[in-house]
């Protein structure tokens, strides 16, 4: 078992956890690029992890009460049935690496506007207010087909389980809280990526070394996140989406992994520096708020 694919899991284990995206957007990449190893091979061994992983995610939100389970039950739904089709499409195209490129390409211009709508949402927050979460009315048609949608994807190519499926439930549901998006979005991933990762086993496409590899080291790793994703602020878990978001996308529009560890280090010191100057701004103001507590207390 390969040391260095289990850290590599530990770090992907902590951004799925943090924010329910990035397993398959980030892993699968990895493991082509880094290790060598055969696409459909690590789309299935990734796929295999993702389902022994995620529920230790889910399973912290929803203790914390950071799950909607009925948009889990409308999304799984749509997206388990479809992850079977995807899978059968991958078999069907074979390794063809135009259909896969040209599935990436979409899904990284998908998460490029979703981190758009992230920044929007986060400005809208800082001037209203998180406040206490929203009451969301369920949509259960447009929610089905959005795991429809997800469900193929994630059987064609690994990627989407979280990232896309994140993206169209912010659409539907832009007052879902950033916590509540997390949780949701790992539970619902459970049975996709299980489903999807036994069509994969069908068909002998599974590497169990390669899985137990990225398995050991992504189970410390998403308990690690969730549990900060579960207690954390609003403003800094939709921070971290941001980031996870823009480095998922450049990696799908295969810029190297230099670029895009550029950027999201620029992209974290950003969001660092506009998290302190929030700090800065609002220590003035608590100050001129405490003599007008002392004197009604008086």
């Amino acid at each position: 078992m390969d040391p260095i694919m289990a850290l590599a899991g530990l770090g992907v284990g902590i951004i799925v956890g943090l924010t329910g995206m990035g397993g398959g957007a980030l892993m699968t990449p990895i493991l082509v690029l880094l290790f060598g190893v055969h696409p459909v091979a690590a789309i299935s061994s990734d796929l295999a992890a993702s389902a022994i992983m995620k529920p230790f995610g889910g399973y912290v939100h929803a203790r914390q009460g950071t799950v909607n389970w009925k948009l889990v039950l409308w999304l799984c739904a749509g997206s388990v049935p479809s992850a079977f089709l995807g899978v059968l499409l991958l078999r069907l195209f074979g390794s063809d690496e135009s259909v896969q490129h040209a599935v990436k390409i979409a899904l990284g211009a998908a998460l490029l506007l979703a981190a758009g709508g992230m920044l929007l949402k986060a400005w809208t927050s800082r001037r209203n207010g998180d406040g206490p979460p929203a009451a969301i009315t369920v949509r259960p048609l447009p929610t089905v087909l959005i795991g429809v949608m997800g469900g193929v994807v994630v059987g064609l190519t690994s990627v989407g389980s979280g990232s896309l499926i994140i993206v169209a439930l912010l659409a539907l549901y832009p007052k879902l809280r950033a916590n509540d998006l997390v949780g949701t979005d790992l539970i619902q991933a459970v049975p996709l990526v299980t489903a999807a990762a036994l069509g994969h086993a069908f068909f002998g496409d599974l590497h169990l070394d390669i899985a137990g590899a990225v398995v050991l080291g992504s189970i410390p790793g998403v308990l690690i996140g969730s549990r900060i994703s579960s207690r954390a602020p609003g403003g800094l878990v939709r921070a971290a989406l941001v980031i996870v978001l823009l480095a998922s996308a450049l990696k799908l529009f295969d810029l190297s992994t230099l670029v895009v560890g550029v950027v999201a280090g620029v992209a974290t010191l950003v969001a660092v520096g506009i998290g302190v100057a929030g700090r800065f701004r609002r220590r003035p103001a608590d100050e001129a708020r405490e003599p007008e507590e002392v004197a009604a207390q008086a």
